[in-house]
């Protein structure tokens, strides 16, 4: 006999669970961590050097009584990932939720990027995830008890690449691959991996640096707009919570519908 369900609003419900949530001094790391926070999640709000904004989240989550705390570290080595997880653990006791949002994506014609640019893209991007993935797994597998959730922030053009993004493009890609791969060894310790692939996000100074393709894009898009990070921010949500408990090795389009557009 089927069980009774239980209540949406208790699926989504994070109360009692820790989550790191990197590169969250940015606009859309910033969304999730608030999104959390309000779901009752204790949040560590990961920064490499924005130091003022870090802070400034932490405040505003503590202010509206939740509780969270700003760590630095540079995620792109072992190192500083084992120090993140470390630092969260010290702080909370434990951690359940991985939300791998942080990445850089400069504008590089392909022929001017040199392999330096090359391989730092893909430190931050898809070395960061895989390292702090490695370092949740072993923390999750040594506290025992309450399995655990990992949502890595990828793009649109992990499906769609963009002229001037070759990079970024392939390291996005390869974090959607890598998402799946994690997936399959992580689920028998109960951890569900999965991505969001954002559009193009709403940011300050979007619109005036690009004009033509921010109206290309809402002209491109079937629901007519730009997405926001709290669109992104919401994604995670139900993907770190127990409303997603059956869904991992999934990436989510989050994009207006821009990639269900042909390209003929």
């Amino acid at each position: 006999m089927t069980a009774e369900a239980p209540a949406i609003s208790r699926l989504l419900d994070l109360s009692g669970r820790t989550a790191i949530v990197t590169g969250a001094s940015g606009g859309i790391g910033r969304g999730i961590a608030k999104r959390f926070a309000e779901a009752g999640a204790k949040v560590v709000c990961h920064y490499r050097s924005n130091r003022t904004q870090a802070e400034a989240l932490v405040a505003a989550i503590e202010r509206s009584g939740g509780e969270a705390v700003a760590v630095e570290a540079n995620i792109s080595t072992r190192s500083g990932a084992k120090t993140l997880m470390a630092e969260a653990v010290r702080r909370f006791g434990a951690v359940h939720i991985l939300v791998n949002n942080a990445g850089i994506q400069p504008d590089e014609a392909l022929l001017d990027i040199s392999q330096a640019g090359w391989e730092a893209m893909f430190s931050v991007n898809a070395g960061g995830p895989f390292l702090l993935t490695q370092a949740f797994a072993e923390h999750v597998k040594a506290r025992g008890g309450p399995s655990g959730a990992i949502v890595n922030i990828a793009s649109i053009q992990a499906h769609q690449p963009a002229a001037g993004h070759a990079h970024y493009a392939a390291s996005k890609a390869a974090l959607v691959m890598f998402t799946r791969a994690a997936a399959l060894e992580l689920g028998p310790l109960g951890i569900r991996v999965n991505s969001v692939s954002p559009g193009l996000i709403e940011r300050e100074g979007l619109e005036d640096a690009w004009p033509e393709g921010v109206e290309r894009w809402r002209e491109t898009a079937p629901l007519g707009r730009l997405g926001r990070a709290d669109d992104v921010a919401v994604a995670a949500l139900f993907l770190a919570s127990d409303a997603a408990r059956w869904i991992t090795g999934a990436d989510l389009l989050v994009d207006g519908g821009v990639s269900a557009r042909p390209t003929w």
